[in-house]
């Protein structure tokens, strides 16, 4: 293709992979991203952009342009229980200008993403360009070896190799990379149904007899997600397509109309719902970003504003030693020490929700009772904004340093 050598070559074209990219680029740092597709559809990839993220757009000139997107405001996160409705986050409670989560299809944020790197002419995006391992010299990482669209193998050679490439890292994984898996009992089932004007509408979870159902507003349909055990998909594959029709209707009665357009098990795909986290994040010429450096539970919603959160730190702290040719070892390990605890803290929450509460839950061990955490949110209501803030603004929210604006 014409390229052997730039500065930065990033595996994976994601939140995290085409911001980093477009800050370097910012930077003056000639830089390169690999996807190994050819556009950003995808089934169910995240689609919340939270206040931390709408925030660092107004930090970076793009906050006008980003509103122009067609996208969905959400004010708060209910539970309905049988014992009625509590609110468990409350956006409007959160500091600053922005008082709530924005939805918006992960293909147009990463197009806008894209748009922005694009002016500038040291940044370039190869697509259908596959990962397939890293080079080394003398134990350093050194680059990438990628195939082509046409089977075609090409090696690109790097001051710094990044690895934005997700959950399933090649780039992790060929670098021998070792991960601290803290596991889980769940699975995530997500799936569509049509929308209709008279519908109740936000970001509402149901609660009963042993099921959880997360319905999620998009702009023309309804995202949805039930929550099973490790290995629920294929009993409940066995017990067929019109009982799994009848627990949806249970749990959301509103949706009886449409439930049929769940027409084969194709249309609901599973999740392997993993949470885990790289000991060491980089080794020379090398770092982890994202989902490759650690696998987020959807619970919160976090994983594409930590991942953003981690392209901010790791752009502020390389974007001038790559740019003076002076990147070191020191340079990598301040970006892990930067990311690690709020990412970790998130982590722990995650964990606490799932072992104490949903597994539990899901497992039948909490049938017909709302749980205590939802009764104590609803008998203190300025306790909402906790949770609220956890999710849409982190706990080390990052901002951009001078140059990168």
């Amino acid at each position: 293709m014409g390229l052997s050598h730039t500065k930065c070559v990033i595996a994976g074209a994601g939140p995290a992979g085409l911001m980093l990219g477009m800050l370097l680029a910012r930077a003056g740092v000639d830089t390169v991203v690999l996807e190994k597709h050819d556009d950003f559809l995808r089934d169910f990839r995240g689609d919340t952009v939270h206040a931390s993220t709408l925030r660092l757009m107004g930090e970076l000139g793009l906050g006008d342009a980003f509103q122009k997107l067609a996208h969905q405001h959400i004010h708060d996160l209910q539970i309905l229980t049988d014992d009625g409705t509590y609110t468990l986050a409350d956006f409007r409670r959160l500091p600053g200008r922005f008082k709530h989560i924005t939805f918006l299809p992960q293909s147009d944020f990463l197009t806008f993403l894209l748009e922005e790197a694009n002016r500038f002419r040291n940044f370039r995006l190869l697509r259908n360009s596959e990962v397939v391992a890293v080079t080394t010299d003398q134990g350093r990482v050194n680059g990438l070896r990628y195939r082509d669209g046409e089977g075609e193998e090409h090696e690109l050679r790097a001051d710094l190799t990044v690895a934005a490439d997700g959950r399933r890292s090649i780039v992790r994984e060929s670098a021998g990379l070792e991960s601290r898996v803290f596991g889980s009992a769940l699975d995530i089932l997500w799936f569509q149904l049509s929308k209709r004007e008279d519908d109740p509408g936000g970001m509402v979870g149901r609660l009963s007899d042993g099921q959880l159902l997360v319905r999620i507003e998009r702009q023309s349909h309804w995202q949805a997600a039930m929550a099973v055990r490790k290995g629920g998909y294929d009993e409940m594959r066995a017990q067929g397509l019109d009982r799994f029709r009848e627990t949806l209707v249970t749990l959301k009665p509103f949706l009886a109309d449409r439930v049929h357009e769940v027409r084969t098990w194709d249309d609901v795909k599973v999740l392997d719902v993993q949470i885990d986290r790289l000991r060491q994040w980089w080794r020379p010429g090398l770092l982890c970003i994202g989902d490759a450096a650690h696998t987020m539970s959807p619970i919160m919603g976090v994983g594409i504003n930590l991942a953003v959160q981690d392209a901010v730190a790791a752009a502020n702290i390389l974007a001038k030693p790559l740019r003076d040719g002076t990147l070191d070892d020191g340079h990598l390990g301040r970006v892990q020490r930067r990311r690690k605890p709020p990412t970790a803290a998130i982590q722990r929450m995650q964990l606490f929700l799932q072992t104490r509460f949903l597994e539990p839950w899901i497992r039948g061990e909490g049938k017909s009772t709302t749980p205590v955490l939802l009764r104590i949110l609803k008998r203190l209501p300025l306790l909402q904004g906790v949770p609220a803030r956890a999710m849409a603004i982190g706990l080390r929210p990052e901002h951009p340093v001078e140059s990168l604006r």
